[in-house]
């Protein structure tokens, strides 16, 4: 008799593995759309008077990109990569995904909605908040008696 050892598998492994069967068995084409919480992936940093994020997007054109401030500390960014256009082809493998997304980060401090800036190169998207005055940090004179 041959044994083999169980290995625990992640949750989101299985969901994925449950997903390929899913579009194997009713023939989906394997196409899907951008999973909202993990794309574009993101990086968000700040020094003393700005905060950064930059964001992945490769492919993109910039017409296809949209860039919200929402109140005083919430980023949106919402864009479309259009499909692939090939014709009189067969695909085999397509694991680069395309679709709408739109996601929302929760800025760690207040920003100008009215100074943000937003620079867009080798499919890198760098958005510059500056921080609002009462943001920053102040640093404070200490008396002596």
């Amino acid at each position: 008799m041959l044994a083999t050892r169980w290995q625990p598998r992640s949750i989101w492994s299985e969901m994925n593995r449950l997903r390929e069967e899913m579009e194997r068995a009713f023939g989906g084409n394997g196409l899907r759309q951008f999973d909202t919480y993990v794309y574009p992936p993101l990086n968000l940093w700040e020094d003393d008077n700005n905060l950064y994020v930059e964001a992945e997007l490769p492919g993109f054109e910039l017409s296809d990109i949209e860039i919200f401030v929402n109140g005083d500390n919430q980023l949106v960014l919402k864009g479309e990569r259009k499909p692939p256009e090939v014709e009189g082809g067969t695909w085999h493998r397509q694991e680069r995904g395309y679709g709408a997304f739109n996601r929302m980060v929760e800025l760690p401090e207040h920003v100008d909605p009215d100074k943000v800036t937003a620079e867009f190169k080798n499919g890198v998207l760098t958005v510059t908040m500056p921080k609002r005055e009462d943001a920053k940090p102040r640093r404070i004179e200490v008396k002596a008696n």
